[in-house]
């Protein structure tokens, strides 16, 4: 029996480092150089700056125990439970001080993955994991849950200033605003207080590919009359309307990711584990430590 998972996002490496533990082989096929997907970290000045996903909250108990195993590795760290523009007391949000594509380095260890993968077709397989969003998938497979996916766009702007000159603050919501969302000081979530803030852009902004006013819209929300240096990343499929069910099947392939559920990295890691389970369940017909709830495909 084969496995093919395409995507090597945290959907796609949960369910390959699920199954390979296992014993069902598995290998992915990925498009980009590196792993990571959504968990997405730039090399710039020396340092990472997180670009895509914001940070990591969990109230899964398998996932807190993922979160505390990267903790004890050191890949992973509690970074703040207050966000300006929240209401109330919010979950403890983490960090990875390497950035966070390194959690998806880690899982990725010791996995066989084949990058610069552009994938057109269905592989060749006992069974195919589709680990990507909706759209993206229905470029291999017409599944009718991917066509039922609907899905925001985002911006993101890394702005590295000259000196800190804002007050403390860790990150944002900006509510009711028309370009940003939210703001994260990265110099406080790496922990290494470099002067970098990424700002993510409303999806109404996003749609308009506007730029130069994002970092007019920051610099005005903080008071900071410095200009940096703004790198930009547009994600055109970042925000996923929750769905329902862990994953999407139909005959021997899967859909799976962020969309099954809260859009966040705990359902990413959840919806590619229950896929394995499944598989494993279907192949050796042994039960699962995680009941399978899959949407209707």
């Amino acid at each position: 029996m084969t496995v093919v998972v395409v995507g090597a996002g945290i959907a796609g490496l949960a369910c390959a480092r699920e199954l390979v533990d296992a014993g069902v082989p598995a290998r992915v096929l990925e498009r980009a150089d590196v792993p990571g997907g959504r968990l997405a970290s730039r090399w710039l000045d020396d340092r990472y700056a997180d670009v895509g996903a914001a940070y990591v909250t969990a109230d899964d108990p398998s996932f807190q125990g993922r979160l505390q195993s990267w903790r004890i590795e050191g890949l992973a760290r509690p970074w703040t439970d207050t966000f300006r523009g929240q209401h109330g007391p919010g979950p403890m949000r983490w960090s990875a001080p390497g950035g966070l594509r390194s959690l998806a380095v880690g899982l990725a260890t010791g996995l066989e993955i084949t990058y610069g993968a552009e994938v057109t077709e269905l592989p060749d397989a006992s069974y195919v994991v589709l680990a990507m969003p909706g759209p993206e998938a229905l470029r291999v497979a017409d599944l009718p849950a991917a066509r039922e996916q609907s899905w925001d766009p985002v911006l993101t702007a890394v702005l590295t200033y000259p000196r800190r000159s804002w007050d403390d603050f860790g990150g944002a919501f900006v509510n009711d605003h028309p370009v940003l969302a939210t703001v994260c000081d990265d110099g406080d979530r790496r922990g290494d207080r470099a002067p970098v803030l990424v700002a993510h852009s409303t999806p109404q902004f996003a749609r308009e590919i506007g730029r130069t006013a994002i970092v007019e819209a920051v610099n005005g929300l903080l008071g900071i009359e410095d200009s940096p240096r703004a790198e930009y990343h547009l994600w055109p499929y970042a925000q996923p309307r929750p769905g329902r069910g862990d994953f999407a099947r139909r005959g021997n392939v899967y859909l799976c990711g962020d969309a099954f559920g809260r859009p966040r990295v705990q359902t990413a890691w959840l919806s590619g584990r229950a896929v394995a389970h499944d598989i494993v369940r279907e192949r050796f017909g042994t039960p699962s430590s995680s009941p399978r709830r899959s949407a209707t495909s």
